[in-house]
């Protein structure tokens, strides 16, 4: 690349190479001709180019499953999950990188943190699922385990488990680095390597948050891989066990969607598409409130932060007819604030689109809106092609270039005569001086419009839309026919449940803003790692992200019947029916290492007496009628009479199973799955057995979790308490054993 005053001081490849089967891959001199130009939002200079001609497309796919599908199953959740851990960090030091490079791409500073630090953050919450709540195994149940025999000899789960493909990345432009790593994250986890192919226009930030991760070495061989340029023929090898996970356009989903491998094979294939997303401004929220304020600032932050390039920015405003002409002037006061530039200049907040030609789609776009009948309170073409005069004009004076000056600083770069040819025929030269398109809010006319609900303008640009009344509104929100995401914004209880009950059908996220929440909100558009990021309809149906549902998103369930002895084998869980140990030490004077499934502990009986009840009553002051009033108890059609405090059962099982010596156990860190099943009189005596049902080593440290699988049954044998006993017990064991 030929440096120039503006470019980034990063050095890219003259044209990205691929990471495939083990190696970079470097396109054929002659064929670096035809690879696309990639070039600065902002300038026009030449940046890098794309091609992945030569491509090996089987010997790609056949590497990710040979080398990487089993070095990565080999790995149980938790150590994929440190491995992410690690790498996240590893990033993270090279995030400042990752941001000038970025600028390129029309991105600021705020920008770039939503890509590049979200990003990482998506990789980190992703190792926190695997390590909290996926146990360190390769293998996991999913949800109780069913008895399936009156004899407890036959019982039947669901587990899940990796699936024998790849996963394959098609992603869009506007988010190259969090694009990849929300994806990548959970199919790491899952057990499934990645092909990640990046779009053209912002590639040079995906190849280089990608050499980084093959730099580092965190990864297994195979795991990742990186096609800079066309997938030709890689889908023709992609098959059963195999997934699609695409970003983009309608259009393009519908044809992948169609490959052969998705309809005959059964490749599972997702997609998050188009999305009309809508924010609405409730009737209580008149201006003056908090809410006209937290609307206004949601809408200008959503047409502004990327330049308006988010699948979840606001597109449609929904407002009162009657607070139509407050929130467009509120907005528009708003607007004139922002400073559009040179992501490299101080003092810039919004940049530029990223190409010319995403300024003329947008531009089109925004055509079509005014041609059925929306007004350009602000912005527009002619507001965007003099901004990008200005500012071209700015730019020659600074740098002290004339724009014929500039054309020929471009055809002398690197860039083929075509290039130069095409720029110089851009008769005013406008995309010569960068991507430029002015914020843009449109007012409908027409709130019913089609094109007002059908065109997407993927920019700086929304539309304000009035309703006059709620079922109106909910109507004009669902005309979006599927989305990513809606807001509702106001403080009335009756509104909100109006709206969420009448659009969350049609949208994968809801967002209810209000004053209370206001400080600590994400905002509108921005996917959290722990909720699901997708949207029904146009959005494409996809369901990403969501924490653990996102992992899961990329393996396979399967229902699972046998044995409760067979069944625990094959899950490293004790499950009710399988033979317990109870002829050994007592189970806490165990360290991890020794302990097995099954290890228990049978104690008891304590007799409960009218003594006990009333101690404990008033020690916690717990004085609740069932406990203290004979002739009131009796009147509960739950209890014969006065019974035992629930918490007092839990109480005396825990004296009569705990080893009371320093030992192995660390620390009790909670009960869960708690419920009383028969209540306690007087004179019940209670007996308790304690089971060791999971164990689970912590990665990296010297102790693990002990799930333990508490009963407590009174002199009958009837059922009194059930719950989970969740423990902290040292790896190995300090100083002789117990006698």
């Amino acid at each position: 690349m030929t440096e120039t005053a503006a470019a980034p001081r990063v050095d890219l490849p003259d044209v990205l190479p691929s990471f495939v089967h083990g190696g970079w891959h470097e396109p054929a001199e002659a064929t670096r001709a035809s690879a696309a130009q990639v070039r600065d939002a902002s300038t026009g200079a030449p940046v890098t180019r794309v091609t992945s001609a030569g491509f090996d497309a089987p010997a790609t796919v056949s590497y990710a499953r040979e080398a990487g599908l089993p070095a990565l199953t080999a790995l149980t959740f938790h150590q994929r999950g440190m491995v992410l851990k690690k790498l996240g960090q590893h990033l993270l030091e090279r995030a400042p990188e990752y941001h000038r490079i970025s600028q390129a791409t029309g991105t600021t500073a705020a920008d770039a943190q939503i890509d590049v630090e979200g990003g990482i953050g998506t990789l980190l919450a992703y190792s926190s699922v695997a390590r909290r709540q996926m146990p360190n195994d390769v293998l996991m149940l999913d949800g109780a385990v069913e008895r399936l025999a009156k004899d407890s000899t036959f019982a039947g789960a669901h587990v899940w488990t990796s699936a024998a493909g790849v996963g394959v990345q098609v992603n869009a432009f506007n988010f190259p680095v969090w694009g990849m790593l929300e994806k990548l994250a959970p199919m790491l986890v899952a057990g499934r390597p990645a092909i990640v192919k990046p779009a053209t226009a912002t590639a040079q930030v995906t190849w280089a948050v990608v050499r980084d991760i093959v730099d580092s070495g965190l990864l297994p061989d195979g795991a990742l891989q990186l096609v800079c340029g066309s997938l030709d023929g890689l889908f023709d090898e992609l098959g059963e066990q195999d997934a699609i996970a695409f970003t983009g356009s309608a259009a393009t989903a519908r044809t992948l969607a169609a490959s052969p491998c998705v309809v005959e094979r059964g490749t599972r294939f997702t997609a998050e598409a188009d999305s009309l997303n809508f924010s609405l401004l409730g009737p209580d929220a008149r201006p003056g409130a908090p809410e006209f304020e937290l609307f206004v600032d949601s809408l200008v932050r959503e047409m502004t932060a990327k330049a308006g390039q988010k699948c979840t920015a606001i597109r449609r405003a929904l407002v009162p007819a009657g607070s139509v002409a407050e929130v467009r002037e509120a907005v528009c006061e708003r607007l004139a604030a922002v400073v559009v530039g040179d992501p490299r200049e101080a003092g810039t907040t919004m940049g530029p689109l990223v190409s010319a030609a995403q300024r003329e789609d947008v531009l089109e776009a925004v055509d079509a809106l005014i041609a059925a009948g929306a007004q350009a309170a602000v912005g527009g073409r002619e507001a965007s092609d003099e901004l990008a005069r200005r500012l071209r004009a700015e730019r020659g004076e600074r740098d002290g270039l004339s724009e014929r000056d500039e054309r020929g600083e471009r055809a002398g770069s690197g860039a083929s005569a075509g290039d130069a040819a095409h720029a110089a025929d851009a008769a005013d030269a406008v995309t010569v001086g960068g991507a430029f398109v002015a914020p843009t809010l449109l007012v409908a006319e027409d709130p019913w419009a089609d094109a007002i609900h059908d065109v997407e303008a993927f920019g700086p640009v929304a539309v304000l839309i009035g309703y006059q009344d709620l079922d109106e509104a909910v109507r004009l929100a669902r005309r979006g026919r599927g989305s990513l995401v809606g807001s509702v914004v106001s403080h009335d209880v009756e509104t909100v449940r109006t709206v969420v009950m009448g659009t969350a059908p049609w949208h994968g996220r809801l967002l209810v803003l209000d004053r209370d929440d206001a400080k600590r909100q994400t905002g509108h558009g921005s996917p959290l790692p722990q909720l699901i990021h997708g949207g029904p309809g146009r959005a494409g149906g996809g369901e990403e992200l969501g924490g653990l549902r996102g992992v899961t998103h990329f393996m396979q369930r399967t229902a699972l019947q046998a044995s409760p002895q067979m069944l625990g084998a094959l899950t490293h869980t004790w499950i009710e029916g399988a033979p317990r140990h109870t002829d050994g030490e007592h189970p806490f004077a165990l360290s991890l290492s020794e302990l097995r499934l099954g290890d228990a502990i049978i104690a008891g009986p304590r007799t409960v007496t009218l003594e006990d009840i009333d101690h404990f009553a008033q020690f916690t002051g717990d004085t609740f009628y069932a406990h203290t009033d004979e002739e009131a108890a009796r009147a509960n059609p739950f209890f014969p009479g006065r019974v035992a405090h629930g918490y007092l059962v839990v109480s005396f099982a825990a004296g009569l199973f705990v080893w009371p010596d320093p030992g192995p156990v660390l620390a009790n860190y909670g009960l869960e799955n708690l419920s009383f099943i028969t209540p306690v009189s007087p004179g019940d005596a209670l007996t308790v057995t304690l089971t060791a049902k999971q164990i689970t080593p912590r990665e990296g440290s010297d102790y693990g979790e002990v799930r333990w699988d508490a009963q407590v049954v009174n002199q009958d044998g009837a059922p009194v308490a059930a719950y989970d006993v969740l423990t902290l017990v040292a790896k190995e064991r300090a100083g002789a054993r117990p006698s």
